[in-house]
């Protein structure tokens, strides 16, 4: 049997003689739907691009026409900006984080509507698991960050502000100042690209494995039994997905804030 084929794609059920076809890697890898010149264009980048046009038309529905006594459209979405910028925002930047709330809310939905493909039927795939994405948002808030920096403070106080912590001794600068430096430089925007990754892709994976797995086990009344089991525990992880999706994306522009409100301080 390919190991490529999912088991509700073939008639394959335990005590059948046939192995489980766990997922693995091939549950990341699509087919190109079609191709522009080198560029394959597959399932992720299509959900990556509905889910776009989704929030822009969200909120340019909300705010197209706005009123002073809001409708329920125009309330959800005064909310959820809301929430970044008072959340977010301003307890992380103050005053001065109020020219990047549009920046934080954009990543905020964008990441969240992403990881959200999961668990919608037939899409059925976070856009996030895929490592490209989470590392281009990343680029994003790196290339803001060090813009930022250098804006703010200069060639010479921008790099102080990456590498030189103000009020240490300074005989601990020879080793701090390099650590600093790569951290603030390389580590930061790494960890922020293999973090949302990582926690879609393991979510995914523990998802397809129960789903999966409820389709194998069909066929007997044993086997039912372990089927109704581990579809019970697919709807527990669902709903338990749910919610990290949307603490990656809160933990997302969090970092994102942490990173700005840095770069916005005056170096000493």
């Amino acid at each position: 049997m390919n190991d490529q084929v999912l088991a509700f794609e073939t008639d394959c059920h335990l005590f059948q003689e046939c192995g489980f076809p766990a997922p693995s890697v091939w549950s990341f890898i699509f087919e190109p739907i079609f191709n522009v010149g080198p560029i394959e264009f597959n399932k992720a980048m299509l959900l990556a691009l509905l889910g776009t046009v989704a929030i822009l038309s969200f909120f340019w529905a909300a705010f197209a026409r706005p009123k002073v006594v809001p409708g329920k459209l125009q309330m959800v979405a005064e909310a959820g900006y809301d929430f970044v910028r008072k959340g977010v925002a301003r307890e992380i930047m103050g005053k001065k984080g109020e020219p990047y709330v549009p920046l934080l809310v954009s990543l905020f939905f964008f990441v969240w509507v992403m990881n959200l493909w999961a668990v919608v039927p037939l899409a059925q795939f976070p856009v996030t698991s895929a490592i490209a994405f989470p590392a281009g948002l990343a680029v994003v808030v790196w290339v803001t960050y060090m813009t930022v920096t250098f804006k703010t403070n200069g060639f010479v106080g921008g790099l102080r502000n990456l590498c030189v912590p103000s009020g240490l001794p300074k005989g601990i600068y020879v080793i701090l100042t390099p650590i600093e430096f790569i951290s603030n430089v390389f580590l930061r925007p790494f960890t922020m690209a293999v973090r949302l990754f990582a926690n879609m892709f393991a979510g995914h994976l523990l998802l397809l494995l129960f789903i999966i797995g409820t389709w194998y086990t069909l066929g007997t009344v044993v086997g039912t039994f372990y089927s109704i089991t581990s579809f019970a525990l697919a709807l527990v992880l669902t709903v338990f997905e749910m919610f990290i999706q949307a603490l990656q994306a809160y933990v997302f522009v969090v970092l994102t804030a942490t990173y700005l409100s840095q770069a916005l301080e005056e170096a000493h």
